[in-house]
């Protein structure tokens, strides 16, 4: 005889529950410790008072755990919006869009960002979760800058590369974090940064 529905939804929420547990456990450690070898499987799992096995099967190994952690805050950070950018019939709007989706994204939880930005240069799970997610921002600005080319002739086809480059490192979480002063998130500069990025890809007076 099959479970009865109602034990197969007390699995799933239990299942769910200890995921969403595993995760706060994994953020806290993050905005605690002191150096990267601190973050460990066995350390979240003492955190979120579970088995290291228990971790080991909600998210398979380390990466996936970081996976889920940094899909956690793209959800938390509203990065769902990004798609109505590229569903945008203007290129300039698309730029706008893009951008302020990103400073939106980069004010939830800059302090975890930061560290897993920072600990992506001495280790290299986080650096293999951080680069793959950074590549789908460049993909992003290609799709732009190509659209922005094809819709106005600026930026010149011949210098993609460079104008594609130029938005990658203007979206980043770095230069949101150095253009705000203490009292303000990133989402509060990127008119700013919009700016810069139609200045710097020749698009001004349009």
């Amino acid at each position: 005889m099959s479970p009865r529905p109602y034990q197969l939804g007390r699995r799933q929420e239990a299942t769910e529950q200890t995921r969403s547990s595993i995760l706060a456990a994994a953020r806290e450690l993050l905005m605690t410790t002191g150096s990267f070898s601190g973050f460990t499987v066995d350390a979240v799992a003492r955190q979120a008072g579970v088995a290291r096995m228990t971790v080991y099967y909600q998210f398979g190994s380390k990466v996936g755990l970081l996976e889920a952690l940094t899909d956690d805050l793209a959800t938390r950070g509203q990065m769902d919006r990004l798609a109505s950018a590229f569903r945008q019939s203007e290129p300039l709007d698309t730029l706008a869009e893009f951008i302020t989706t990103f400073g939106r994204f980069w004010s939830t939880d800059r302090l975890i960002t930061r560290r897993l930005r920072a600990l992506a240069a001495l280790d290299a799970d986080f650096a293999h979760v951080v680069r793959a997610r950074d590549e789908r921002r460049r993909e992003g600005a290609r799709v732009i800058v190509s659209r922005l080319t094809a819709a106005y002739g600026k930026p010149a086809a011949e210098a993609l590369d460079e104008a594609v480059a130029v938005l990658y490192t203007l979206t980043a979480f770095e230069t949101f974090d150095t253009l705000i002063g203490p009292a303000h998130e990133p989402v509060d500069v990127a008119p700013l940064v919009n700016r810069i990025a139609r200045a710097a890809l020749g698009l001004d007076g349009l």
